[in-house]
């Protein structure tokens, strides 16, 4: 019996398994533990999300200005849901139809790289997922094999980390465009000037191709290289059918033009400003008009390159309603340091000059101290040793409150802040937004309202506002959320009124709207201004829509002689307006019911019903609030003060009699005075209508005798002078007023020309031919007038060689 030899022995097919399921395995866990250990040990190093270059951008996402980061780097922050569709698609069907599939990097891609490099001796086809340029983007590494393993190495560790939307969102942001662009917005806006969320087919392609080689591609240095690195994008695109034939055809006709690359500069000291508030923002939004801000400064560009040198400008636009700033000038040149350039004058504390009048008349009203009519003086007065005069040194006499704000007269103005007190009217300002600011050791006094501190631009701008928002100012917003703060500055009435006033105010000016052109919705309140020593300028405008303020001066603060606010500031100030829309979000409110219209009468402030039609010498019609009709202000350092309505006795022959005194035909007469002051201004008719009757003979005097008249000596009423030939000095001559111990203002043509004591003479100058009008006006009320007409001087003819005319 033969046996059979042994067979050999095999291992079940199932242990096979099971030892290789034991090698995948542990084989995994090694490579996990391995990927973690290296994942420690060489951390990610991703952009910081608050770090970086910052771009300050208009209302409509238009960039104004960029600040670019430590590096020198501009770069916008953006998103996928920021950027063209266009575009994305471009990208990812260009550099990376997978993105969404692999893990971080595509082992066929790498392979078909490989064999290209093996079989031709160089690259012919990228190997590199979007995630490894990512990589390479967000840590650079060296073009090697060795670059190559640890730029995979890193495209897995993203890939572990983020999500695919971040890593698409770090390309957007930091992929390189050339020169010192990255990211598709800094490119779009640089190259393209406009936003990446409005790409074309064509812009979409050459932005996708750029940062494949940012210096060969460049559109603004090789827009050829450019042209065909797009077009073989947009063949890309077609082939693959995801563009289709018509729309790459098209995007071919479109040429490569590029923009010179610089950095935005619009609302530059804005976006300065807010850069600072907010340093950890990489995108600030504010609520500028892009359009709007970049002709404001081509105008302001323009107009004050006629002025003289160093001047500087500031603009400011409010929306009255939503006090949204839209435009801000802050300097007439950026950065120039002729014109100081950099100080943003749109903030810096300058004396107003006449424009917080406004504010003051409209608290009067609210005061019941004034109606829109009421007559008030403009002549010289003395406030407590303050002796105000009027800029163009003239004075006007007797005028309403109209007439004072419209002229921008400084008497009147200082009259009536001397009876609403300076401190109450500084807190009001206060609680309106316009802080202002006084020389160290100063507090609030008569000067305050001809600009004795200062304040500034946008908190004029601010307050103005009140006029079209019912009496509510604000502060001008420069973001979106930033708060408005509305405060109450002016009753509506009051409001109301004032601009009423401002509105009806005309401007013989370069560019003021003709008569008759605005309608009432789109009428122009303004209000002009001129700080001591023509150092700053101003002009602040209202409509239904905007408010808008114009400073002109030099910001180191030294004068600019014969510039000031009518003819500096306020034809600027109408160009700006006239470049504004009609908006019509902000219609005019109603006249109040507070308000309505009376006729009241002069000289003593009544209602015209209520006054005898013989005292009733200027009938006008007054906008009251309230129904307040105060009577004329009473006079003050009058020694012989007296009301408005006097009742006397007088005879048969109207002459006056005292306390004691009578006479035939006795009787009583009433009479309305005009004020003091204001009497070298009336007419002969008023004048003789306000005289007080002389007092009859016998009878004693009385108090109305104290204010003695006055009388000129030195040369007759009526007196005919020349200059002498060939004398280069202006005619002048020696006055002294007679018949007063106090001080003695003198005016020439209604301007003054200085005051003298008691009799002490007075040089008074004559340097024009024509008729001249001389008044001496007492502190006391008391005038003396007289009329001079000066000849032109004679003229010398020649006679010969060596004969002249001479005169002894």
């Amino acid at each position: 019996m033969s046996t059979s030899a042994p067979s050999s022995q095999k291992t079940p097919p199932r242990r096979w398994w099971r030892r290789l399921w034991r090698v995948l395995v542990v084989g995994s866990l090694g490579v996990l533990l391995a990927a973690v250990l290296l994942d420690r040990l060489f951390p990610l190093r991703l952009p910081a999300p608050d770090a970086g270059s910052t771009v300050v951008l208009a209302k409509d996402g238009t960039p104004l200005r960029a600040f670019a980061d430590s590096d020198g780097v501009w770069r916008y922050p953006t998103s996928a849901g920021q950027v063209s569709p266009l575009y994305l698609k471009a990208l990812l069907a260009y550099e990376d139809r997978t993105f969404y599939r692999h893990p971080g990097v595509n082992p066929l891609a790498l392979a078909r790289a490989a064999w290209g490099v093996l079989r031709h001796g160089r690259a012919v086809s990228g190997g590199s997922t979007l995630t490894m340029q990512v990589a390479r983007i967000v840590m650079p590494m060296p073009h090697t094999v060795t670059g190559k393993v640890v730029q995979i190495f890193r495209a897995l560790q993203l890939e572990a980390h983020l999500s695919k939307a971040q890593i698409l969102d770090i390309y957007l942001n930091h992929a390189p465009f050339g020169g010192p662009i990255e990211g598709v917005e800094a490119a779009s806006w640089a190259y393209l000037g406009k936003p990446a969320r409005q790409l074309s087919h064509a812009e979409a392609a050459l932005l996708a191709v750029l940062p494949q080689s940012p210096s060969t591609f460049r559109p603004d240095r090789h827009a050829e290289a450019a042209r065909r690195a797009r077009d073989k994008v947009l063949k890309r695109m077609q082939d693959e059918g995801l563009w289709s034939a018509a729309e790459v055809a098209d995007a071919r006709l479109e040429p490569v033009a590029a923009r010179s690359l610089r950095s935005p500069l619009d609302a530059a000291l804005l976006a300065e400003r807010l850069h600072r508030e907010q340093p950890g923002e990489r995108r600030i939004v504010t609520t500028i008009d892009a359009n709007l801000q970049r002709a404001v400064e081509d105008r302001v560009s323009e107009y004050l390159s006629r002025m003289p040198p160093r001047t500087s400008a500031a603009v400011l636009v409010v929306d009255n309603a939503t006090l949204e700033t839209r435009i801000y000038v802050g300097t007439a040149e950026f950065a120039d340091p002729r014109r100081l350039g950099h100080v943003d004058m749109v903030r810096a504390p300058r004396s107003p000059g006449s424009t917080l009048k406004p504010f003051l008349y409209g608290l009067a009203l609210e005061d019941g101290l004034i109606t829109s009519q009421s007559l008030l003086v403009d002549a010289p007065q003395d406030f407590g040793g303050y002796r105000p005069a009027n800029f163009d040194e003239a004075f006007r006499g007797p005028v309403s409150v109209a007439q004072a704000l419209q002229q921008s007269l400084n008497v009147p103005a200082v009259d009536v802040l001397d009876r609403v007190g300076p401190n109450r009217f500084v807190a009001r300002l206060a609680n309106g937004g316009i802080d202002l600011r006084f020389p160290s050791g100063g507090s609030p006094n008569l000067a305050v309202i001809l600009g004795g501190a200062s304040t500034r631009l946008e908190e004029l701008v601010g307050a103005y506002s009140a006029f079209a928002n019912s009496g509510v100012a604000g502060t001008p917003r420069y973001t979106t959320a930033q708060p408005a703060q509305p405060r109450r500055l002016l009753s509506p009435g009051a409001a109301w009124i004032i601009r009423d006033i401002l509105s009806s105010n005309p401007a013989d000016v370069t560019g003021a709207p003709l008569d008759g052109t605005l309608n009432a919705q789109s009428a122009i309140a303004w209000k002009t201004g001129t700080s001591y020593g023509y150092r700053d300028a101003w002009a602040i405008g209202v409509t239904d829509d905007w408010t808008f303020g114009v400073w002109i001066g030099r910001p180191d603060g030294t004068p600019s002689p014969g510039q000031y606010g009518a003819v500096t500031a306020l034809p600027l100030m109408f160009n700006v307006a006239s470049m504004l829309p009609n908006t019509h979000a902000n219609p005019r409110s109603p006249r109040p019911a507070s308000v309505s219209a009376v006729d009241i009468c002069w000289p003593l402030g009544g209602l015209a019903g209520s006054t005898s039609p013989a005292l009733c010498r200027d009938r006008r019609t007054a906008w009251t609030l309230d129904g307040a009709v105060p009577p004329t202000f009473p006079e003050r350092d009058v020694s012989a003060w007296m009301g408005g309505l006097v009742t006397l006795r007088v005879d048969a022959h109207q002459r006056r009699l005292s306390a004691t005194c009578h006479g035939a035909g006795e009787h009583a007469v009433t009479l309305a005075r005009w004020p003091a002051l204001a009497t070298p201004w009336l007419a002969s008719a008023d004048a003789a209508a306000s005289a007080l009757p002389p007092l009859a003979p016998g009878c004693e005097p009385d108090s109305l005798e104290v204010a003695n008249p006055i009388r000129i000596a030195g040369i007759s009423d009526g007196a005919v002078l020349r200059a002498a030939p060939h004398s280069d000095a202006p005619l002048s001559i020696t006055l002294r007023a007679l018949g007063t111990v106090e001080q003695v203002q003198w005016l020439v043509d209604g301007r003054l020309q200085g005051s003298s004591s008691g009799a002490a003479p007075m040089r008074v100058a004559l340097p024009q031919a024509g008729m001249h009008q001389i008044t001496a006006l007492a502190d006391h009320g008391a005038f003396a007038h007289m009329s001079l007409s000066v000849l032109p001087p004679l003229m010398s003819f020649a006679l010969g060689p060596r004969s002249r005319l001479t005169t002894p």
